[in-house]
């Protein structure tokens, strides 16, 4: 397992589209996903130790998150031959396990994670209205296990500025993780 940081925001770059199958049986595009102020694209997987100490805070976050006008999906691109708990039978048992408020996406040819430029698991791209990046950071100081409760909840803050004024703050702190499992 190589872990990694995601590179600095580069702000306002635009979000591309796709059109990826879901865990509940329908396809999703960017628009779909998206809410009245924003939208949050997260790279995640089912078997990352990184992924898996924050899941709670995750679900906790888009689902304040959404209250506010920002929609949020999960999309895992990881090669699930590689890591069974990957696979998209498992994707929909966490899914339903944890209750996602949020679609939970498969992209099998990994084209939606090379056009973001995903690098690993979670990485975090959050788009205001116009579909310009505003944030692309951690989703707080935690690793490998959970930070202690009441640390400060960066992704969480920044989207909600997002969702008041359109844009992320100027300072932001990588979000580090596992490598995607490029095919």
């Amino acid at each position: 397992m190589v872990s990694l940081e995601t590179p600095i925001c580069d702000f306002d770059w635009e979000a591309p589209d796709f059109v990826l199958p879901g865990i509940d049986g329908r396809d999703w595009s960017r628009d779909q996903c998206g809410g009245e102020q924003g939208l949050l694209v997260m790279f995640i997987c089912n078997h990352c130790p990184y992924v898996k100490a924050v899941m709670d805070r995750i679900v906790r976050d888009t689902a304040e998150l959404k209250g506010l006008g920002i929609g949020s999906v999960a999309i895992m691109s990881n090669d699930p031959t590689q890591y069974e708990e990957d696979s998209f039978e498992n994707m929909q048992k966490v899914s339903v396990e944890l209750d996602f408020p949020f679609p939970y996406l498969l992209d099998s040819d990994q084209s939606v994670a090379k056009a973001y430029g995903a690098v690993c698991t979670p990485d975090f791209f959050g788009f205001n209205v116009d579909s310009g990046l505003q944030y692309r950071g951690r989703l707080d100081a935690s690793r490998k296990q959970a930070a202690a409760v009441g640390v400060r909840r960066d992704l969480f803050e920044s989207m909600a500025e997002v969702a008041r004024s359109g844009r992320g703050p100027a300072e932001q702190i990588p979000s580090m993780g596992c490598s995607i499992k490029w095919i």
